[in-house]
């Protein structure tokens, strides 16, 4: 209970684009459904920022990675009041590895107060994240072709490692989710969801 509000089971996936986040979450939330518990999603807010004309990818500014932060953080606290579980794609410590990578790419050093400014917000939130799973790059894999994606090779590997980097950093506990580890994931995270709400018992 935190407040008000009694805080669900909060599982987050992040990683580098193309590494099947947003297909594992539709996995993980359908059979969790299937078990008769309540799902609530928060999506991956990158055609949002798009939409709103906000830089991304290997343009990320301090701006848009906060934007990035609070606009997720909000979703998350929304998503608390109308599930067991919320299912997050794209956790803030991934927004703070993108900038991190945008500006290895760019060659740009960030400044110092407003990098700690990001850590000290990324590092406070993700203590109400229970379990994060980070995708791990297989470059032999092709991107996906299910809608508008960034071919910059250099960056999807700055990205992959970057947001690895934060999570270490930041000593936020998670488990690698590699592209041939989904089924066992998956089950993980249900046994995971499983006892986090009912202790022993069997969902």
């Amino acid at each position: 209970m935190i407040g008000d509000v009694e805080k669900p089971v909060v599982i987050g996936v992040l990683g580098t684009h193309s590494t099947g986040k947003s297909t594992f979450l539709a996995r993980l939330a359908h059979d969790l459904r299937r078990r008769h518990i309540q799902v609530t999603t928060v999506a991956d807010l990158g055609e949002q920022a798009q939409r709103a004309g906000l830089p991304i990818l290997h343009n990320h500014t301090w701006a848009s990675t906060l934007w990035f932060a609070t606009r997720g953080i909000s979703y998350e606290l929304e998503a608390w009041r109308h599930g067991d579980v919320v299912l997050v794609d794209r956790p803030v410590p991934d927004a703070l590895g993108y900038y991190r990578a945008a500006l290895e790419y760019r060659g740009e050093q960030p400044e110092p107060t407003t990098l700690a400014y990001l850590e000290s917000l990324v590092r406070g939130h993700s203590v109400h994240y229970d379990l994060l799973l980070r995708t791990t790059l297989d470059a032999s894999i092709p991107l996906g072709n299910n809608k508008d994606r960034d071919e910059d090779s250099e960056f999807r590997v700055l990205a992959d490692r970057f947001v690895g980097r934060v999570l270490d950093e930041l000593d936020l506990t998670h488990e690698l989710l590699p592209a041939n580890g989904h089924d066992q994931a998956l089950s993980r995270a249900i046994e995971f969801v499983a006892t986090s709400l009912s202790g022993d018992a069997a969902v």
